[in-house]
């Protein structure tokens, strides 16, 4: 059957490969779920088959956005806690998170998803190490709303069983036995993980944080993921806090720490990774382990402001995260494209620090790498995925920033008109075209209220 071809043309383009190759004006043709074609001018001529031409007549054309860090549970306890540092923060919110059920986790990753993917987002992951018990199926509800949504999706299936009688901050019902854990980890892995080229659900084993899991949790964590061939993820290095934590109770500092755990190399990547020295960012660069940006996050609890220029100048692969809404409330990507720069301007490096085609890539082609599928998307070459983001900047908003990769990332927010995933279209006219989002806003908001309510009961 011949291919069903898309023809995008007469926008800009920021291809974001390895040359950082742009167009003025160029086009991209899609057939089926790939990208076929990519270039300057006008597309080819004779194209069979075409369903549908899009005229990009002031827009820029980018890879779609890969959030590589999430807590799509927080969802629905945004605004809370607003001026505490991270530990008090979790002791505050960690007794109503201990109260999620299947209901309100379905809910918190739909609209979640949904803030993500009409700004831009076309992979997405979610880091849900929170399983109550008798709580229902959490995972399979997160993935479910992942495949409604339409976007690219890990699961990053977390787990803790250090609670507070061990000395963790989680009560005791909100955490799993090690058995418990590895055991309900593995099966997600066997039910859900695809590794084909054009997967769209993939799931990366990821115990929560050294201070929330045991040893053993972190080490046969690690065994259980290279035996199936998938993804290893968790927080590092987040505050000083932790640093201290990791010396007094391992003899170590974090990476010398997850070092000893197997929990450096090139199939993990870390979140946060802000208190970080330069043995560390080199442990990281030479092992090839990944680390997740959080630049709103890190700023909303006072963590610090992660060494991001170090890391990229010694090979660090960094992507960028949202991370969990109740320590960055506005859930979309592009503000961490922004504050990505901007809070890196404020570091050792200053206005040297990073460039707005920097910021670009650390959304697109860094996300892809620290996920572990820069062969499939991150960049527009022929022969990836068509996941695909046509940015609308001729409105008041950019109309006299000329450079459409600035407008972008230093301008508001662009509207989205058109986002494909694969080649299908998930948002329209900066609307999604696969959920409602109005009806998400409605559940979200009753599932809210309705945990408040449980959690006030105690």
């Amino acid at each position: 059957m011949a291919a069903s071809r898309i023809v995008i043309e007469n926008c800009a383009i920021a291809t974001v490969d390895a040359n950082d190759t742009e167009y003025a004006s160029g086009y991209v043709v899609v057939a089926d779920n790939l990208i076929e074609s990519v270039g300057a001018g006008s597309a080819p001529a004779g194209l069979e088959n075409v369903v549908r031409r899009v005229d990009g007549t002031g827009h820029l054309l980018t890879p779609g956005l890969v959030n590589t860090h999430h807590h799509f549970y927080q969802w629905i306890t945004r605004g809370l806690a607003t001026d505490h540092n991270l530990f008090n923060w979790l002791v505050a919110l960690y007794p109503t998170w201990a109260r999620i059920d299947e209901s309100m986790a379905r809910a918190a990753a739909q609209g979640s998803l949904a803030m993500m993917a009409r700004g831009g987002v076309t992979t997405a992951m979610d880091h849900h190490y929170v399983y109550p018990r008798g709580s229902g199926d959490l995972s399979g509800a997160i993935i479910g709303a992942a495949s409604e949504t339409g976007v690219r999706f890990t699961l990053a299936r977390g787990s803790m069983d250090r609670g507070e009688s061990d000395g963790g901050l989680p009560p005791d019902f909100a955490v799993e036995s090690l058995d418990d854990a590895l055991s309900a980890t593995e099966a997600t892995v066997d039910r859900y993980h695809d590794d084909s080229f054009d997967a769209m659900t993939q799931i990366a084993v990821a115990p929560c944080s050294p201070f929330s899991v045991s040893t053993e949790l972190m080490r046969q964590g690690a065994e259980l993921a290279r035996r199936k061939g998938v993804r290893l993820h968790t927080h590092g290095s987040e505050t000083v806090e932790e640093e201290q934590f990791c010396k007094e109770l391992f003899g170590m500092g974090p990476t010398d720490y997850f070092e000893s755990t197997g929990w450096l190399g090139s199939d993990v990547w870390m979140a946060h990774c802000v208190h970080m020295n330069d043995s560390d960012i080199a442990a990281f660069a030479r092992t090839g382990t990944g680390v997740a940006h959080c630049p709103s996050s890190n700023a909303r609890l006072g963590a610090g402001i992660a060494r991001v220029p170090d890391m990229l100048k010694a090979g660090v692969p960094v992507g960028l995260g949202v991370d969990g809404t109740a320590s960055n409330e506005s859930g979309e990507l592009h503000t961490e494209l922004r504050n990505a720069l901007l809070v890196n301007r404020l570091g050792a490096h200053r206005e040297a620090a990073l460039t707005a085609r920097q910021a670009l890539r650390l959304g697109t082609h860094g996300g892809a790498q620290v996920l572990g599928r820069a062969g499939q998307i991150g960049s527009i070459e022929a022969g990836k995925l068509a996941d695909l983001v046509l940015w609308k900047l001729d409105t008041l908003a950019h109309s006299s920033i000329a450079d459409p990769v600035v407008a972008l990332i230093l301008g508001a927010a662009a509207p989205v008109t058109l986002s494909l995933v694969g080649g299908r279209t998930v948002v329209e006219d900066n609307h999604l075209t696969t959920v409602d989002e109005d009806a998400v806003a409605r559940s979200t908001r009753t599932e809210a209220r309705r945990l408040a309510r449980i959690t006030a009961a105690g």
